[in-house]
């Protein structure tokens, strides 16, 4: 019975969450058009609306430990569902992802996503697209931020193994840029598909900078060590028994 009800507070709340994000996207989007502070804005407030409808409607609760970056900075986070995506946009101020080039057609995300500055990717393009970002932000065509790239491309449940890509090297590399690894637990609470959504407490850490200037293969050895590690024991510290 307690399962039953848990599932049918998920099913409400995926409901009002994404029935909010249309009503946040046209009210803000003649701003957004004209400002990129307007779509980030009205990020932040769907970000802001998501998590309060969280905790009231399925018990589910954030808490951010570390420190967010506010500088021009590379972030390199667990994915594990799109609650994280979330989670992590909310916490700065002028978060910009690297995603996949088919979003862009995706109603609302895909338009606000381009407005805030995110870097569409085509599968087998990525390093033609790196570049391309770079040269954008140099040349003043794009506001800086801290850019969020998702070390292994996909969501990833607690306790998975997936190969961490070459492109977050890459761009490591070519940004010259401290990068500010983020582990999470939402896996545990938030699953990569289905409907229900487990009550309890979210950690999203913010872990100490790798600093710019590293060898590309001791970054990655190193970015994938502090998130794989840490994601794991937050897991655990929710109750995670993998």
């Amino acid at each position: 019975m307690r399962y039953a009800i848990q599932w049918i507070r998920s099913l409400a709340f995926n409901i009002a969450m994404y029935a909010g994000m249309p009503v946040v996207g046209i009210l803000f989007l003649p701003w957004a058009m004209l400002d990129r502070r307007g779509a980030r804005y009205a990020a932040h407030l769907w970000c802001r609306y998501v998590k309060w409808i969280a905790r009231w409607m399925i018990g589910l609760n954030v808490e951010y430990r570390g420190t967010p970056p506010t500088d021009e900075v590379m972030v390199a986070p667990k994915h594990q569902s799109f609650m994280d995506v979330i989670l992590i946009y909310s916490a700065m101020p002028a978060g910009k992802f690297v995603f996949k080039s088919e979003l862009r057609w995706a109603p609302i995300v895909g338009q606000y996503a381009l407005m805030l500055g995110c870097v569409p990717v085509n599968r087998g393009k990525r390093a033609q697209a790196i570049k391309k970002m770079i040269s954008d932000v140099k040349s003043g065509r794009s506001e800086p931020g801290q850019l969020i790239i998702y070390p292994q491309g996909t969501r990833v449940g607690p306790g998975l193994k997936k190969p961490y890509k070459t492109g977050t090297g890459a761009l490591y590399k070519e940004l010259g840029q401290d990068c500010v690894p983020v582990a999470c637990n939402v896996g545990v609470f938030w699953p990569k598909r289905g409907v229900y959504r487990k009550p309890g407490t979210i950690v999203i850490e913010f872990m100490e900078r790798i600093p710019a200037g590293l060898p590309v293969d001791v970054f990655m050895a190193r970015i994938e060590d502090m998130v794989e590690t840490r994601s794991d024991e937050l897991a655990r510290e929710a109750g995670w028994k993998g």
